[in-house]
């Protein structure tokens, strides 16, 4: 009796360790298919609505997917708006003017409500709108895990620290996405998100004027729309990836390896370091890029998610119910 009992508690034991270490237990692809069979076909057509009005649209959408996961796992908790008594994520320094995409998020959200009103929690609106923007962009698909429920809470400080920075060193970097689960050969995929999307000058500023890995030619280019002095056309765009910055490929890494990455993290992914392979084997070979940037949005994509009865599903998302 008493090694029977003993072997049930082991097994108990070993199922829950399986349990804590697999964070995206409760997460499935058909998590939606009695409750809410739509729920795919309604989000794909809000984003696609919205990259039709502005191509930009589809990176700063996969780019709030991102913002979210870094910070207490993938929960919504960057789009909770401030109030005079909570204050969230949207002023975080990698949020502050940057972040956008939250009215097509809540638009969404609005019709996903109709279809299946209290069914679909935001933090999953934000992981389905991520993958069809890459896929509308031209870039790889795949079946999203859902099951995430939205938090009741979110966290300036861990925005601010968890977040890297536009000014990040290859170590820097490599250390912020392992303390997510994530291998530097996933922070290299994801970086290549960069093939689209734009940068304001306050985020390359340093980049252009101080570098030396830097192509010349190139940095004028850009020096030509972002002054010098800090204050002076801050916001002021420019394309991550010159060649292409609307169209999901690997074009990205071709600019790496010509010196002409916008941000100084991207930069550091090929400047004679651990990464500089990783880099020239997506540009010999995009289908290893699209392979490893599919494969590293659902590790991100599984990164803390909130499950079972913990956190809530959110009416609106930038609101606590």
């Amino acid at each position: 009796m008493a090694s029977s009992s003993s072997s049930a508690i082991v097994i108990v034991a070993v199922l829950l360790a399986l349990f804590a270490g697999s964070s995206s237990a409760q997460l499935s692809t058909n998590y939606y298919y009695k409750t809410c069979p739509k729920v795919f076909s309604t989000v794909k057509s809000g984003v696609q609505s919205a990259i039709s009005q502005e191509r930009r649209m589809g990176a700063s959408l996969l780019r709030l997917h991102f913002h979210d996961c870094f910070v207490l796992g993938c929960d919504a908790s960057l789009l909770l708006d401030d109030t005079s008594t909570f204050t969230g994520e949207q002023t975080a320094n990698p949020n502050r003017n940057s972040i956008r995409g939250l009215n097509v998020i809540d638009n969404i959200k609005s019709q996903v409500e109709k279809v299946c009103p209290g069914v679909v929690s935001c933090a999953d609106i934000l992981a389905i709108a991520a993958r069809d923007s890459v896929v509308i962009l031209g870039g790889p698909g795949w079946n999203v895990k859902v099951g995430r429920r939205d938090s009741r809470t979110a966290s300036l400080s861990a925005a601010n620290n968890n977040i890297p920075p536009p000014t990040s060193s290859l170590s820097n970097l490599i250390s912020k996405y392992q303390a997510q689960g994530l291998s530097t050969r996933d922070m290299v995929a994801l970086s290549g998100a960069h093939t689209i999307g734009q940068a304001r000058c306050t985020s390359f500023r340093g980049r252009i004027y101080n570098d030396s890995n830097i192509d010349s030619s190139f940095a004028k280019t850009r020096q030509r729309n972002c002054p010098q002095t800090n204050g002076s056309g801050d916001n002021n765009l420019a394309p991550l990836d010159l060649q292409t910055p609307t169209t999901f490929d690997n074009k990205y890494f071709q600019n790496l390896i010509s010196q002409k990455g916008l941000l100084h993290s991207d930069q550091v992914l090929f400047n004679g370091g651990s990464t500089d392979s990783i880099v020239k084997g997506y540009v010999k070979n995009p289908n290893s890029f699209s392979s490893d940037f599919v494969a590293a949005m659902i590790k991100m994509g599984d990164i803390s998610p909130l499950t079972g009865s913990k956190g809530e599903i959110r009416k609106v998302c930038g609101k606590v119910n």
